[in-house]
């Protein structure tokens, strides 16, 4: 029997410490933590794949928290029913007593804990849905204050149209307007179609509109 735990934290700029105090206390040996910095929507994640790929029966493996192993309610319950039932694995959820495999069950200690995790996955779940929907209100706010998202747009140089229409007329290739504009031809391609054709058509436009 190995004992492994498993750490994860969303992004690259949060703090895995209190995870790894918490794993040396049992203790585990550092070969036997996994850690992932992604977002915990799914299992798709190198560190816990890889995890499994490494437990066996009767192996114990140890997370802080529930919302740790992960926040899609029904990924979690269907992760945990396949290492402890399919796998002979052993989860202990150290914040939550109740969730810990290694206990000998009666019916209604069983039915307890499942209960437990079912609450506590939902809960993890509606949490990750509310922080994407707090972003998506913060990003929408944003945007109508005036912030731009992304790389700055790169300006065009003063003489891109006449570029544009010396590439249309054939005196130009597309890769030697994209050099003379000083940037990529994808980049050249896109802005010849969508900005430069789209300037011509409104100016055609307003010539029709004053019947010049």
């Amino acid at each position: 029997m190995n004992k492994y735990g498993y750490i994860r934290v969303s992004s690259t700029d949060q703090s895995e410490a209190r995870q790894v105090d918490a794993m040396r206390a049992i203790p585990i040996c550092e070969s036997c933590l996994y850690m992932d910095k992604q977002s915990g929507k799914d299992f798709c994640r190198p560190a816990y794949q890889k995890l499994v790929r490494k437990l066996k029966k009767g192996d114990e493996l140890y997370v802080l928290s529930l919302d740790r192993l992960g926040r899609n309610y029904q990924e979690v319950r269907e992760q945990w029913h396949y290492l402890t039932s399919q796998r002979g694995v052993d989860i202990i959820v150290m914040d939550t007593p109740l969730l810990d495999t290694r206990q000998s069950m009666d019916f209604l200690r069983r039915f307890v804990a499942d209960m437990v995790l079912q609450i506590m996955s939902f809960a993890a779940d509606n949490e990750r849905r509310n922080i994407r929907s707090r972003q998506a209100q913060g990003i929408r706010a944003a945007r109508k204050r005036g912030v731009i998202f992304g790389r700055p747009r790169r300006p065009v140089p003063p003489y891109f149209d006449k570029i544009c229409q010396d590439c249309e007329n054939g005196r130009i290739t597309q890769r030697e307007a994209a050099r003379r504009c000083n940037m990529p031809t994808s980049t050249f391609r896109y802005k010849y179609k969508h900005e430069y054709k789209a300037k011509k058509d409104r100016d055609n436009r307003s010539c029709d509109d004053h019947g010049l």
